[in-house]
Parts: C-alpha cells; structure tokens; sequence
C-alpha cells in the first residue's frame, strides 16, 4: 500500500542470485578406437580434474594480466557477487535483524524495512506497536507511533474495507506487499546512512464484494538509517512515486486468485 506523494513522516527494496558461468566446452579427446578407448577415458578424467582445479584456484589474482581474456573489467562486488557476509536472521515477527555495520548492510537493512513498512501489518495496530519497537531507534519510537495512530484511523481502514484491527472482512483478503527492486547509497558513514529503495507492490483487497480492487504501484523510499545498538535502525523515511515502466498487456486475475496467491506465496528477506 502507497503512504502517498512525497510522504515525509519527518521522523514517520536485494537478494541478488550470481547464475555460474558457463564453463563447458563442445570439445574432447578424439576416439582413437576401441584397443585405447579406456585409457583415453581416464587421461580426460584426469585432464578434467586438473582444469577445474586451476579454475577453482585463480581467483583473487590481483595480476594486471588479462589473460588473453580481451582486458574487460570484471563486474564489481557489489552488483552481482556475494559478499561472504553472515546472512541476517530473522527477528520477532519475522523482521530480519542483525545486518553488517558497513554500506551494504545498511542497503540491506533499507530493503527489508521497506517491505515492513508498506505491509498489511503496519495496520494493525497491535502488529504496528511492534513493528515500530524493531524498526526505528528508541528516541523516535514514541512519537512515531502517535504519527502512525493518528494516520491509520477508524475510518481510514473502513474506506479500504478494514476493521478498526486492520483485519479484511469474511470473504476478503487485504493484500499489501511490497517487492523492492534495487537500493542506492546517496549518503553513508559508520553511524548513519540515507538509502533509498526503488519498490513495486500489490495493494488492494482480494473478493468478489471488494471496491478497492488489487493493483500494483511503483514508488521510491528513502530511509535515513542510524547505526544503534549493534544495528541500522531507522531514524525517519519518506516516499515518492515512480520510477514506473510502460504498463504491460498482462490479463488480470481474479479476486480469488489473488488472494490464494497471497496466501500461498511468502515474501522474502534481502541480504547480500
């Protein structure tokens, strides 16, 4: 669910899969007959083994070497490689926790907390109190809260055809999901960082009696994060529409659908 143009509460996303490449080869040792062929078979195991050995050892060579390969830059770490870093754990209501005190923990902390942010549980108030406790540093927390309270009233669920708990009706299912699509550092130190995480979502609610049918959105946050008892923590965010693509021609699903996709389908934690 979009908080809304340029959003700014004043105080109130990514897992990236490295494919392997390609190393096989249409090539091998040529048959010389059915007296060698056994022997023939063994020297290629053994030539195999050699080959992938030195393969799996040339990394970290710093030569300037290109090694016949044309001299191309290799892809930098920090947009396809694994970093080697202690994956995050999952804390209290499956919020991850635990991210490294350097820039690429403080993207993936942005990343994770975007996806709290804009859930189906930020309106609860119940689920909201603890979201706010894990999320954001202490000395923001209580006048957050208040922020959220008076945003996220009475009336503000029923128009999107919530109880006063954030629960859907019988038949319904709200869905608020948030899928971040990449981060970008526009400002890191050891203590704070500003990251803004470019999203898409779904938001809506799922049944036949619905009139706030699902759709998708796209929308940019940017959280101010602050490094606070051993973790990045968030100190305030704000969020604007867009970047959004051309839409495509995809048929819509039914309201069922939807809703046994929501129900079926988990979300994920992003780390890198």
């Amino acid at each position: 669910m979009s908080l809304g143009d340029e959003h700014d509460t004043g105080g109130y996303p990514g897992t990236r899969t490295r494919l392997p490449e390609d190393t096989s080869s249409s090539g091998g040792p040529r048959r010389r007959g059915s007296s060698s062929r056994s022997l023939v078979t063994v020297v290629a195991v053994v030539v195999l083994l050699i080959a992938a050995i030195a393969f799996a050892n040339r990394g970290g060579d710093d030569s300037s070497s290109d090694g016949g390969s044309g001299g191309g830059k290799g892809p930098e770490a920090s947009e396809t490689a694994a970093t080697g870093t202690k994956p995050v754990e999952s804390g209290s209501g499956g919020i991850p926790s635990g991210f490294a005190h350097d820039q690429q923990g403080a993207e993936s902390a942005a990343a994770n907390y975007a996806v709290t942010l804009v859930s189906a549980d930020i309106l609860k108030p119940a689920r909201r109190s603890e979201i706010v406790r894990q999320v954001f540093v202490a000395d923001k927390q209580a006048a957050l809260e208040q922020q959220l309270d008076q945003a996220y009233t009475e009336d503000f669920l029923n128009n999107i055809g919530l109880d006063k708990n954030g629960n859907s009706k019988d038949g319904q299912t709200y869905v608020s999901r948030t899928m971040p699509i990449g981060t970008k550092a526009i400002g890191y130190s050891d203590t704070a960082a500003d990251i803004e995480v470019w999203c898409t979502g779904v938001f809506g609610t799922a049944g036949e009696t619905s009139t706030n049918p699902v759709t998708s959105d796209w929308f940019t946050m940017t959280l101010q994060l602050r490094w606070s008892d051993g973790d990045w923590k968030v100190d305030s965010f704000a969020q604007k529409d867009g970047p959004a693509p051309v839409p495509g021609d995809d048929k819509a699903s039914s309201a069922d659908e939807m809703a046994k996709a929501v129900e079926e389908y988990g979300g994920f934690s992003y780390a890198r």
